[in-house]
């Protein structure tokens, strides 16, 4: 394992003891899901585009609160794009696992709602500096209990294949920032997209 690996693992296994209370309560709350990535739209729209986000990224939350609604209904919504979803983590690397797990805990029919909620949720974040307590309560929006979001955030299992599903996208895509999108398999940007670029890239992948 390398030193990057190690690094990645340890951050998001820290996850549970930087941001939960000390408990040996082990009951409730469903495994995270550990599938490869988290998709929104037909199967087999006739555009795929993938981005690489972080929970923690001010301007990935900036995209998800303020671009992506419009463009879902437009195009998700409507089967015209199939929108793949990558979890990368960005400093506090550990804020970011933890987000990551609770909404794979949560599972797919919600994941995306959590996701949603997270990125809503940084401002009060950052401002209270409250992280557990922010995500304690996006969980359980979601349906959660305290024990079951202690549990979660503290899942091993989850935690590395979160630092395998990184490490794959830094190895495989050379992923360093978020947000970074791929339209149809090709990089299309790295930063924040404007609904008027999205809309450009769509129409152009059509041609």
């Amino acid at each position: 394992m390398s030193i990057l690996s190690r690094r990645l693992l340890m951050v998001a296994a820290a996850a549970g003891a930087a941001l939960t209370l000390a408990s040996c309560n082990k009951a409730g709350g469903g495994a995270a899901d550990t599938a490869e990535a988290m998709t929104l739209g037909k199967a087999d729209a006739p555009v795929t585009i993938e981005e690489y986000a972080s929970t923690t990224c001010s301007h990935c939350g900036r995209f998800a609160t303020e671009v992506m609604p419009g463009f879902k209904a437009k195009y998700i919504d409507t089967g015209k794009v199939k929108w793949v979803y990558h979890e990368f983590l960005t400093p506090p690397e550990a804020v970011a696992a933890a987000g990551v797990l609770v909404a794979r805990c949560a599972g797919k029919d919600k994941y995306f709602s959590v996701l949603d909620a997270l990125f809503r949720s940084q401002e009060e974040m950052y401002r209270t500096g409250d992280a557990r307590g922010t995500l304690l309560k996006v969980a359980q929006s979601a349906g959660m209990t305290e024990a079951q979001f202690n549990t979660c955030v503290q899942d091993e299992a989850a935690a590395k294949a979160l630092n395998a599903r990184i490490e794959k996208a830094q190895r495989e895509r050379n992923i360093t920032s978020t947000p970074t999108f791929f339209l149809n398999g090709k990089k299309l940007k790295e930063g924040e997209l404007t609904m008027a670029e999205l809309e450009a890239a769509v129409a152009g992948a059509g041609k």
